[in-house]
């Protein structure tokens, strides 16, 4: 099973402690050997997901925007932790710029067309990058499991 994973940056240390536990869970109900993690290794979510994957034993691949560096859209102190990710992936995958023919820093679509699941960490309000990736992955006919632990806080 192909699962990718999009979900808010920013989360505060209660939130981070409810959305790891849920991820945990979810994660957990695959089989190790069954199991493959699509994530673009972001701060927050993204990184919970595929450092939960990879300790459960899947597989982990990752996605990068086709900008001119592999860490354009990632702040500094998430640097080690997403080269520690990709180094531990079992393949990246570097999208090809527009220009190219490429999805360029397109990642959502990407995801989509690379999994069978979405796991969205939202709490669902619209006009956010996670509602766009779980709108896509709606309408490409993909099951979506929302993550938002009573108790969480949306980002400022």
């Amino acid at each position: 099973m192909r699962v990718g994973i999009t979900g808010y940056q920013g989360l505060s240390g209660i939130t981070e402690m409810l959305v790891r536990g849920d991820l945990w869970k979810l994660v957990t109900t695959f089989g190790p050997y069954e199991l493959v993690g699509v994530s673009c290794a972001g701060e927050g979510p993204e990184s919970w997901f595929a450092s939960c994957v990879l300790d459960h034993g899947g597989k982990l691949e990752v996605i990068v925007p086709g900008g001119s560096s592999v860490f354009a859209t990632v702040g500094d102190s998430h640097r080690s932790t997403r080269l520690r990710l990709m180094n531990e992936a079992n393949a990246v995958h570097r999208l090809a710029p527009v220009a190219h023919g490429g999805l360029g820093d397109d990642t959502a679509t990407a995801l989509v067309g690379m999994v069978d699941e979405v796991i969205a960490v939202w709490d669902g309000a619209p006009g956010t990058e996670p509602a766009r990736v779980a709108a896509l992955a709606r309408r490409a006919g993909l099951y979506v499991h929302e993550i938002w632990p009573p108790g969480c806080e949306a980002p400022a």
